[in-house]
C-alpha cells in the first residue's frame, strides 16, 4: 500500500495528465465513438484511471504519455464496441409497443433481390471490397489483407463502391425515409 506521500504524488501526477492530454484524447475519444460524448467521457475516465492502476507507466522514460493515453483509450473503445455488438440492445415497452411493425416477407425478398443485381453491377474490385467488409464483416485491416490492398485503398474503394450503390438504388439511401 502506497504511503499517503505517495498517494498525493500520483493523484498529482494523474491531475497533471488529464490537464496536459485530457483535451486531445477527449477529441481523439470523441472521433472513435462516432461524435457520441457520453461514450467519450466515459472512455477518457477509464484511461486515466488505467494509468492510476499503472503508475509504472507514468514512471516511464518516455517523453510523452500521449501516445501511452491514446494506446490504452483506443483498445478500451474497441473493447467497449465489441461488448455493445456481443449483447443485445437492450429497449423498454415504450419503445416496443411505438415501434413498426417489421416489413412482409415479400418486400424484404424484393429489396435483397435489388441490392443483389446493384452489387452484382459494380465494378470487380468494389464488389470485393463491399463483400470483404459488409457481408462478411470485416475490418479495414482484416479486408486489406485478405484482397492484399492497403488499407486506404479498402476505404476509398469502399467510398465509391457505396457512392456507386446509392445512385442504382434512389429509393434505399437515407433520404428515402
Amino acid at each position: 500500500m502506497p504511503s499517503p506521500l505517495e498517494q498525493h504524488t500520483h493523484e498529482r501526477a494523474i491531475a497533471d495528465l488529464q490537464r496536459e492530454h485530457g483535451s486531445a484524447l477527449f477529441g481523439f475519444l470523441l472521433g472513435l465513438t462516432y461524435g457520441d460524448r457520453q461514450r467519450a467521457e466515459d472512455l477518457l475516465q477509464e484511461t486515466l484511471v488505467r494509468a492510476w492502476q499503472h503508475p509504472e507507466a507514468l514512471a516511464s522514460d518516455h517523453g510523452s504519455m500521449r501516445p501511452w493515453l491514446f494506446t490504452v483509450g483506443r483498445r478500451l473503445a474497441i473493447d467497449a464496441r465489441r461488448a455493445r455488438r456481443a449483447r443485445p440492445h437492450e429497449v423498454g415497452c415504450d419503445v416496443l409497443e411505438q415501434s413498426a411493425l417489421p416489413d412482409d416477407h415479400v418486400e424484404r425478398s424484393v429489396t435483397a433481390l435489388d441490392v443483389r443485381e446493384a452489387v452484382k453491377a459494380l465494378r470487380c474490385e468494389h464488389r470485393q471490397v463491399l463483400t470483404q467488409v459488409y457481408f462478411r464483416g470485416r475490418s479495414v485491416a482484416e479486408a486489406s489483407e485478405a484482397l492484399g490492398i492497403p488499407a486506404g485503398t479498402v476505404k476509398s474503394r469502399t467510398y465509391y463502391a457505396l457512392r456507386a450503390l446509392r445512385k442504382v438504388l434512389p429509393g434505399y439511401g437515407r433520404d428515402a425515409a
